[in-house]
């Protein structure tokens, strides 16, 4: 797949440490495409200056709204695959080329899992989506997808799924999906989601949320 035509969505609020090496890092495989999601420091002009295509939010609209709007502007440029990845360094874009490889091998959908989750709700989300769809790792935040998968839903996210709704749509319509396990990095500041009180509860409501589809 020529390299203009996969899109590597990046969401983006104040990642002005690490925004610069992982656009500059994913650029060899695709094309990286920033959602700088109303940011107060320089993620944006890092990650222009970086190689990123850079979507700028006028107002904050959290994770599912970047993803959006990175899934909007990948499908405007064109792009045959999306692939999603955080902002914080975490995940190594050299995982990248292994995403590319299953979707050039036909597979509809290619979700990471990750070496460990921190939350407990984290871990209830995934005792559903493995009962369920035998999926490993549902929140994630890197995935991959055929631009087919998106056209066929219309949309990303329509319910704060925390990045769940496209993955779960091709799960219930027997979409091909493939699986990567892969070693989480540390970030190198604090987590963007929230305290944990409040991410619990955020990724309860979109569990309830996703069974209730």
């Amino acid at each position: 797949m020529d390299r203009s035509k996969i899109g590597l969505v990046i969401p983006a609020y104040n990642e002005a440490a690490t925004i610069y090496e992982v656009v500059k890092a994913a650029s060899e495989y695709g094309q990286p495409i920033v959602i700088n999601d109303c940011s107060s420091d320089d993620t944006a002009s890092l990650a222009e200056e970086a190689g990123a295509v850079v979507v700028n939010h006028d107002k904050n609209l959290g994770y599912d709204g970047a993803l959006n709007s990175g899934f909007v502007k990948a499908s405007e440029i064109d792009c045959e695959y999306i692939i999603t990845l955080d902002a914080d360094g975490q995940h190594n874009p050299a995982l990248i080329q292994q995403f590319i490889n299953e979707l050039d091998k036909g597979a509809d959908v290619v979700l990471g899992v990750r070496s460990n989750k921190p939350r407990i709700s984290e871990h209830l989300f995934a005792l559903f989506t493995y009962a369920k769809y035998r999926i490993k790792d549902p929140l994630c935040g890197m995935k991959g997808y055929q631009i087919k998968v998106y056209n066929r839903l219309g949309h990303f996210d329509s319910y704060r799924s925390i990045g769940t709704e496209l993955m779960l749509y091709a799960a219930r319509n027997k979409f091909s999906i493939i699986q990567i396990p892969f070693i989480v990095g540390e970030r190198q500041d604090a987590p963007r989601f929230g305290s944990l009180v409040k991410a619990n509860a955020k990724i309860l409501r979109a569990m309830v949320k996703s069974i209730k589809k």
